[in-house]
């Protein structure tokens, strides 16, 4: 009879308050847990589908006291059609390919992810990350992680995206860009690329993070239809009512997946 040693509970813990990344004036917390174990990809299943992510080895998810700004957003693949803004950053980024690569940090990423922290974040944590913060960022995932790198007809990278394989889809964790192709739109062809990977791949979504209608860096998500939003503890259909008042979408260019 093969000994097998008992289930390990899993703990939660929450974090002291913060100022939110999103919203101006209002404090953040987290509840955060470790993924551990030889059970690590089922617990992230479970996890991201109760709407937390995934950052190194911890998932988190938000618990601001009396504010629900952050709205854990999916894309439904099958149905997913692009608009005719869409269509045109397709066509505007025909020139890239993608390419699936380990989660290995490379000195070319880690330059391209520094200008993108320079010229879009450089009053954030992330401008002073270290290659070796880089590289744990990439490497230090205990499920099963890859890279989606873009290059142009030089081969030069021009974006890139962290992205994790779940069950039911793909979780893009963090992209950065060539910030000089801003014209480009390489974060919104990031996410149709990563829709189109999901489909040959058969995956049902592609988990986008947290929408934030009230923040402009992250009210783009709301641009990829037909999605859904965990609301009530439950994933339903994102609709019109939702966006409401609030900002115009179609101007909005992605920053990062969060």
């Amino acid at each position: 009879m093969t000994y097998k040693p008992p289930r390990r509970p899993q703990f939660f813990y929450t974090t002291a308050p913060l100022p939110c990344p999103y919203v101006g004036g209002r404090t953040e917390r987290k509840v955060v847990t470790e993924i551990t174990g030889p059970d690590s990809d089922q617990l992230h299943d479970r996890l991201s589908r109760a709407g937390f992510r995934r950052s190194h080895n911890i998932a988190y998810a938000p618990v601001c006291p009396g504010c629900n700004a952050c709205i854990p957003i999916r894309v439904r693949v099958a149905d997913f059609q692009p608009d005719r803004t869409l269509r045109r950053v397709q066509k505007a980024n025909a020139g890239l390919e993608g390419f699936e690569v380990p989660a290995r940090a490379t000195a070319e990423q880690f330059q391209l992810f520094q200008r993108y922290q320079q010229d879009r974040h450089r009053d954030g944590d992330m401008a002073t990350m270290s290659f070796y913060d880089y590289r744990a960022m990439v490497e230090d995932t205990p499920i099963d992680t890859f890279i989606a790198e873009f290059r142009d007809e030089s081969d030069r990278l021009a974006g890139a995206c962290l992205t994790d394989r779940l069950g039911d889809g793909l979780s893009a964790v963090y992209s950065f860009f060539a910030p000089e192709q801003e014209r480009r739109s390489l974060g919104t062809y990031t996410i149709l690329w990563l829709i189109a990977r999901a489909r040959r791949a058969g995956l049902p979504y592609v988990y986008l993070g947290y929408w934030v209608p009230e923040s402009r860096k992250m009210a783009y998500k709301a641009r990829f239809r037909p999605s859904e939003i965990l609301a009530g503890g439950a994933w339903r259909m994102l609709t019109e009512a939702d966006i409401g008042t609030r900002p115009a979408v179609e101007a909005l260019v992605p920053q990062t997946a969060g």
